[in-house]
């Protein structure tokens, strides 16, 4: 038996001590000795939610098919945890062989969302690994880092090695390959991240020098190593059939907040809103074939012994072959007890019908995601939905049974009125409306409930929107009140709930998204005034990030309440994700203008992305 890096006395001292010992059904054991490279995997944020992240799933299942590299698993440890390890000097460890961070080569961390920034510093000060990837040795590991906010990489640049622009399952052999021959030829740390930044997709921020002008925004981002590329690009799946999936996800002991099997069905997203960022990083769309997902299905179950199965992607309702998927998945596990879960859905008739079959109606409310309040900010933001849309789906779902309803909004969105924002109250009402026009009294099951939930908008790098002006967090609160006393003007107001988000968050999540390398210093001084986990409302604390930038001297409105013009260099320009700039800048004047764009099946808008002859794109041509 294993020896753990916790004693049975601080495991009985800590909540829900499973999250730190590892040895869960599918989890990966190698032997060192037999290894010539260690990976630690980590998700900056604790095990529940790590565990649900597909991409660590897919990269470690892919990582330990090689049998010269054992990856394994690292979370951040939660509150009552991390004060242990410092006072004890515990450093932190891999789930798997409970051996610390530090002795691995890699320690690769998923940066999914701007809040878990703190986070980072916090695994790499509890692993004894230096905060600057300048002060790192070969006794430390090699820190990479890719996801979604590697898209703009800048405001924690100095906190990484490397970076990986893209998806993880095209370059990351040859890298680890370079490595073992860096490794075995004797050569120096620094010849390693040499030949890393010639691999394309592969960003060494070290190499890389960022000068501004007196206005404080950047001049130039010059590369100052001959093995720097000017551009990094960004690496894709052409293939998505080919490319590798966990067949054996691992099963952890306690329950996580995706506690089932998850089919990727498609990768991309073909709506073009000009708010999300998913919608362009990862386009073009490509989808796995039916009779994959139907292999791998049947396999995860077998594997994992789940009671739920969930389709993932960005808008199932537009693979196409979700009829023919759904309808399998009905027929083969039905009388197995296993729950087939469609997220991501556009409310008609067929999702409605399939809800129906799968679904307690008793027990599930449905989503709508008008993301604005009037049909001329939905021509803004290129939602592609109309309000005879929602209400049309409403009223098809309340007699098909359903009584309760969410509906998501943004506030902050680029041109709103007074008038959008209380239309978010209008809607809410027409949808209850609906449900009393459209159902008999005696077929009713009680009152209809419909909660309209706003978050507040942030301008995303790659996006449309990455010009555009964002509030101040009394602006959002403003906008939020706003809704509420609309709501509660409403003649069904017993029947509608309003709930928002933490503005003050939402500001810093602003700063985070469009920062330079400025910011990674207010990053820095927050952590050691001692912010952590801050994307939990328990914890976040603004106090600490608003001493952090008068210590710095960082304007936050800078980042955040200025609207950028046309040719202003971004810190992410430097990044090509096949996407061009003069494609989003016609849609941010097309979004001024109130004009909607097809999607990608109805008409190509030139994107760029054909380039990579791939998925969507090739229907188009093969429409022509």
């Amino acid at each position: 038996m294993k020896k753990l890096a916790l004693s049975d006395e601080i495991l009985l001292k800590i909540d829900k001590p499973a999250r730190y010992t590892g040895g869960e059904i599918n989890s990966v054991m190698k032997d060192p000795a037999k290894v010539a490279i260690r990976f630690a995997m980590c998700f900056p944020d604790v095990y529940e939610i790590g565990m649900s992240h597909l991409g660590i799933q897919i990269l470690y299942d892919m990582f330990n098919r090689r049998e010269d590299v054992w990856c394994e698993r690292v979370y951040s440890p939660w509150t009552d945890l991390d004060p242990i390890l410092r006072e004890r000097k515990i450093p932190l460890f891999a789930l798997e062989s409970q051996d610390p961070v530090r002795d691995f080569d890699f320690l690769g961390i998923t940066l999914q969302y701007e809040m878990c920034y703190t986070n980072i510093l916090q695994i790499l000060d509890l692993s004894g690994i230096p905060l600057h990837a300048a002060d790192r040795t070969w006794a430390d590991p090699i820190v990479i880092g890719g996801g979604p906010c590697a898209y703009n990489p800048e405001p924690i640049a100095p906190f990484f090695d490397l970076f990986y622009i893209g998806e993880g399952e095209v370059v990351y052999d040859e890298l680890l390959d370079r490595y073992k021959e860096i490794k075995k030829q004797n050569k120096s740390r620094l010849e390693f991240l040499e030949a890393a930044a010639q691999i394309p997709g592969i960003y060494v921020p070290g190499f890389y020098e960022v000068t501004y002008r007196e206005d404080g925004t950047i001049r130039a981002m010059t590369p100052v190593n001959p093995h720097a590329p000017a551009r990094v690009a960004r690496q894709l799946v052409t293939d998505m059939d080919g490319a590798c999936y966990p067949e054996k996800p691992v099963i952890p002991y306690i329950r996580t907040t995706q506690d089932r099997v998850v089919l990727e069905i498609m990768r991309g997203c073909i709506r073009g809103c000009r708010f999300c960022q998913a919608g362009m990083i990862y386009r073009p769309v490509r989808e796995r074939s039916v009779d994959e997902l139907k292999a791998l299905a049947k396999s995860m179950l077998l594997a994992t012994g789940h009671e739920e199965i969930s389709l993932s992607s960005l808008s199932s309702s537009d693979y196409t072959g979700l009829e023919e998927l759904v309808r399998f998945l009905i027929e083969e596990f039905e009388g197995r007890g296993v729950n087939v879960s469609l997220p991501s859905l556009r409310i008609d008739a067929f999702s409605l019908d399939v809800m129906s079959r799968v679904q307690d109606v008793k027990k599930s409310s449905l989503t709508f995601a008008p993301e604005a309040g009037s049909q001329r900010l939905r021509n803004v933001i290129n939602k592609g939905l109309t309000e005879e849309d929602i209400l049309k789906g409403s009223a098809e779902a309340f007699c098909g049974g359903w009584n309760r309803v969410k509906l998501y909004f943004m506030l902050g969105l680029p041109t709103e009125t007074d008038e959008d924002i209380e239309g978010i109250a209008l809607l809410s009402e027409k949808v209850a409306e609906t449900y009393y026009d459209t159902v008999p009294k005696e077929e009713r099951h009680g009152k209809v409930q419909v909660t309209a939930s706003t978050s507040f908008f942030v301008p995303k790098p790659f996006t449309p929107f990455q010009w555009a002006r964002m509030c101040s967090s009394e602006e959002f609160l403003e906008k939020a009140a706003l809704v509420n006393h609309k709501m509660r003007e409403m003649l069904n107001r017993k029947s509608l709930r309003y709930n928002w988000h933490e503005a003050e968050l939402t500001v810093l999540e602003g700063v985070f998204a469009r920062g330079d390398r400025r910011v990674a210093a207010v990053i820095e001084e927050a952590y050691r005034r001692g912010a952590l986990y801050d994307a939990w409302s328990e914890s976040f604390r603004n106090e600490i990030w608003m001493d952090a930038f008068a210590a710095c001297g960082v304007d936050i409105a800078f980042y955040t309440q200025r609207e950028r013009s046309r040719d202003e260099i971004f810190p992410w320009d430097f990044i090509d994700i096949g996407v061009s700039r003069e494609f989003l800048y016609r849609e941010w004047e097309k979004a001024l203008r109130e004009e909607v764009t097809p999607n990608c099946r109805e008409q190509c808008s030139g994107c760029g992305v054909r380039r990579y002859d791939c998925g969507v794109c090739l229907e188009e041509r093969s429409a022509r």
